[in-house]
């Protein structure tokens, strides 16, 4: 299911880019993609391990942090989110490129995510992102005998709802559709994972504190990038 994410949201990708166009051109653009790609990788293992810090701890007081490093788990959607979104702006910022280029990936995005909960749903309690027990009607039993909240599939359907308004064709400033995307999602994961059972810290787990993190930087380059535009047209 990760494989078939990662292949559904690319096919979304070339399939706006060929019906829309595109803001920069191809060597630019697939320097964007690369940068997002290294800079997913790396921001969701290392925030997926920082999330199980207890197990981290475990595994070096073990002797096992290259074997915990190195294996299958561990990673997590709002660090690969964050860590590429951080990727394309060092990589733009090294290329001279000033272009918002992100609303091509809001739609693919919506749909990579939404696929690859249906893996998540699928492996219940191995995959380590199931929700806190409940007695509602619509609870799931993930193998353990306990009815369970189905956070996967609350997100399947956050999602259509964010790839409705993203994937609309309604005129929107350059950079918009990406914004609203990530800022929803991360607002999301902030209300949702109150639900899922995770190490706390100050009362929210560590994904939660990155959330509001990525919300503040987000509202900055909104704030810092409406000054630039600003003084751009009055010079």
């Amino acid at each position: 299911m990760e494989t078939l994410a990662y292949a559904a949201g690319y096919a979304v990708f070339r399939w706006l880019r060929w019906r829309q166009g595109d803001v920069v051109d191809e060597p630019q653009r697939w320097t964007v993609l690369a940068a997002a790609a290294v800079g997913a990788l790396l921001g969701s293992r290392l925030l997926g391990l920082a999330e199980q810090w207890p197990t981290v701890m475990e595994a070096w007081r073990s002797g096992r942090v290259l074997a915990l490093l190195f294996s299958s788990g561990g990673k997590t959607i709002v660090g690969g989110l964050l860590g590429g979104w951080l990727g394309v702006e060092a990589a733009k910022w090294v290329s001279g490129i000033r272009r918002r280029t992100g609303d091509l990936f809001a739609l693919p995005l919506c749909v990579g995510i939404a696929v690859g909960r249906v893996g998540c749903l699928v492996a219940g309690l191995a995959d380590d992102t199931y929700g806190k027990p409940t007695t509602l009607p619509w609870a799931v039993n993930l193998g353990d005998g306990v009815g369970r909240h189905p956070v996967q599939v609350y997100e399947i359907l956050f999602l259509i709802l964010v790839g409705i308004v993203v994937g609309s064709k309604a005129k929107l400033p350059e950079g918009a559709r990406f914004r609203i995307f990530l800022g929803s999602y991360l607002g999301w994961r902030v209300v949702i994972d109150f639900l899922k059972l995770q190490p706390l810290i100050g009362g929210m787990n560590l994904i939660q504190w990155s959330c509001l993190l990525g919300i503040l930087f987000l509202v900055l380059s909104f704030v810092l990038g409406g000054k630039e535009r600003n003084e751009r047209a009055a010079g």
